[in-house]
């Protein structure tokens, strides 16, 4: 058995009101503001409309918890909650559990946007900053360190911390015969959320988590923490959960899952040979 694991990602959108604020974009349409702040963008780098960190809103938060006891995934708050709650709720689950994180590019952007919008909001988040001048366990293991393993960011660690071996997490799920991402990717979600379908954002963001978390497992298994049997296991687990859920999107995941490997037997051993 693992320590308590919290795989997470969250889902932003381009933050309206600090553009209106920063660019006097007066009382331009939403539409017309993202507009502009990427033409700004666009001006600024010579090409690249992808706007800086601090300038993301934060719009869904997922997460996979693992446990002693199950393994359990959903999306933080509801469609009602407020930036400031997702977060706090991410940074509350942290002092709980004391997890191990792991995203997918959480070192590049989903933890920086998060510092940031903790920034700007009235977030308390003081077991996430801990470093060891209070609890002197996390002064060799913390959060922040890079090269620690408190928080494992599977993109740069399996690129070797460099930038340019970096892989989409949409072509290794594939490539491990996992679901991926579907039709919907990380460009769409500011035209869904103008459009008023966040619950389609917190569904996708729930398939990134479970992509993650199956390429963690056998990431474990890389370094020798899982075995072929106990592989198997937590993938059981991890089906447990799904089929036990009463969302359409978990139960398509799994349905996928299920069609790209064939038997049990095959998929979750490894070849003895």
């Amino acid at each position: 058995m693992l320590d308590n694991t919290l795989v997470f990602d969250i889902e932003t959108v381009p933050d309206i009101d600090a553009g209106i604020r920063l660019y006097q974009l007066g009382d331009l349409p939403a539409e017309q503001v993202v507009k502009a702040m990427q033409a700004i963008r666009r001006e600024k780098t010579g090409g690249s409309d992808f706007l800086p960190l601090y300038l993301h809103r934060v719009v869904a938060i997922s997460i996979g918890l693992r446990t002693r006891e199950e393994f359990r995934i959903w999306s933080l708050g509801d469609e009602e909650s407020s930036e400031e709650e997702l977060v706090q709720r991410f940074f509350t689950g942290i002092e709980r559990y004391n997890p191990v994180l792991v995203s997918w590019n959480g070192t590049g952007f989903d933890l920086p946007v998060l510092h940031y919008r903790s920034l700007l909001g009235n977030v308390s988040a003081g077991g996430y900053w801990e470093v060891g001048d209070n609890d002197r366990e996390y002064r060799w293991n913390n959060y922040l360190n890079r090269f620690h393993w408190r928080h494992i960011d599977l993109m740069d660690i399996l690129a070797g911390h460099q930038g340019r071996a970096n892989a989409p997490l949409d072509d290794i799920s594939r490539l491990l015969d996992l679901p991926g991402k579907g039709t919907i990717s990380g460009k769409d979600v500011c035209s869904l959320f103008l459009d008023g379908k966040l619950e389609t954002i917190r569904n996708y963001c729930e398939t990134d988590v479970l992509n993650t978390y199956l390429i963690y497992l056998r990431f474990e298994a890389l370094r020798g923490r899982l075995n072929s049997e106990t592989l198997h296991s937590e993938h059981l687990v991890v089906r447990k959960a799904l089929v036990a859920s009463d969302k359409p999107h978990l139960k398509a995941f799994l349905a996928d899952w299920e069609s790209e490997r064939p038997t049990t037997e095959e998929s979750d051993h490894f070849d003895d040979h």
